[in-house]
């Protein structure tokens, strides 16, 4: 079967052939014959079409931990794909083969799957959700939205992992099929993105209050890099963020750094660093806060008698004995989807 190119959603026509793209908070104005920033959505004689409908470059059954969502159904899969291209040009991406290919080889490649045959393959997995990850989802959004309505009909959930640069028209349009997401929040200073994103902070910040307000389960993501974002006072005014636009109860994680891509100049996260950053979360108010790429950091606590609920080895989960969303020691109730979904008592 042959997938044609798909018209996009959310564009407008303007004059002289150009169309603005309303997709992603960059809004690209694209000449016929031009491309936007993420180098995958071309406007073909007053047309904006998506290049990557339906062309899967990447595809895998997860433990939705790896995503990582830790209070979205925990212990289950979450089946895994992705399109190339990418909205952000982060020097330091893990999956700058893929993300970056239109911009850096200027080729669009992928296997064509139909929406029909991502959820059919989901549902013979056994996965609880489809993951629209690896790269910035919000690049393939039409094949994302196709999917999870789809998805939906069959109790299938959806999850975005992103960079959080889609526009309020986008989330509006496909909150009703979008159950969880984890956003990366890659620093607390417009500068920072500006220089190594190529974008700007407040639209993400925009992003996350209106995912919450929507009703969409939200964890946030910092990857800590040396001398880019490490500085305490800015940990502390993410944490302050999320405490108290998002609410105590969003996990974070604070993932550590390693060397990839235009970034190996820089050293590995200190340990140290992360636990600093570990305790300026809490000492915020966040009742969750997690460690990423630090083996023995990933199992949950209740925020309130300090008994260990959800033990996890990795990215999976050995031990769970959370009881309808709600510790069985004290009974406070523990944030999140489908907590009890897959109990494993010892």
């Amino acid at each position: 079967m042959v997938i044609m190119m798909r018209e996009a959603m959310l564009y407008e026509r303007m004059t002289n052939g150009k169309v603005r793209c309303n997709l992603c908070a960059h809004r690209c104005v694209i000449a016929d014959g031009g491309r936007g920033i993420c180098h995958v959505r071309e406007n073909q004689g007053g047309k904006l079409l998506s290049l990557v409908y339906g062309r899967v470059i990447a595809e895998h059954v997860d433990p939705v931990e790896k995503k990582p969502l830790f209070h979205f159904y925990p212990g289950s899969g979450a089946y895994s794909i992705a399109t190339v291209g990418c909205n952000f040009k982060c020097p330091w991406c893990q999956n700058w083969e893929i993300a970056h290919m239109p911009r850096d080889r200027h080729i669009i490649i992928g296997d064509e799957k139909p929406p029909e045959r991502i959820v059919d393959l989901a549902m013979r997995t056994r996965c609880k959700s489809i993951a629209y990850t690896y790269t910035e989802p919000t690049v393939f959004f039409e094949y994302t939205y196709d999917i999870s309505k789809l998805a939906h009909e069959h109790g299938i959930a959806n999850v975005y992992v992103t960079n959080g640069y889609m526009t309020e028209e986008m989330l509006s349009e496909f909150h009703p099929f979008l159950d969880a997401a984890n956003v990366d929040l890659k620093a607390f200073r417009d500068e920072t993105y500006r220089r190594y994103m190529g974008a700007r902070l407040e639209p993400v910040l925009k992003a996350l209050k209106l995912m919450k307000q929507l009703g969409i389960w939200v964890e946030v993501t910092t990857l800590i890099i040396p001398t880019i974002n490490d500085d305490p006072s800015e940990l502390r005014d993410i944490a302050s963020f999320i405490a108290t636009e998002l609410g105590v109860d969003t996990p974070w994680h604070i993932s550590r750094f390693f060397p990839a891509y235009r970034m190996n100049m820089l050293p590995p996260t200190p340990i140290e660093k992360l636990r600093r950053a570990y305790e300026i979360g809490k000492e915020e108010g966040l009742r969750y806060v997690y460690l990423g790429n630090v083996p023995h950091e990933e199992n949950t606590h209740c925020y309130n008698c300090q008994e260990l609920l959800i033990r996890r080895s990795g990215y999976y989960v050995a031990r769970n004995i959370v009881t309808d969303n709600c510790c069985p020691k004290c009974g406070a109730t523990i944030a999140g989807v489908g907590l009890s979904w897959a109990s494993l008592p010892t």
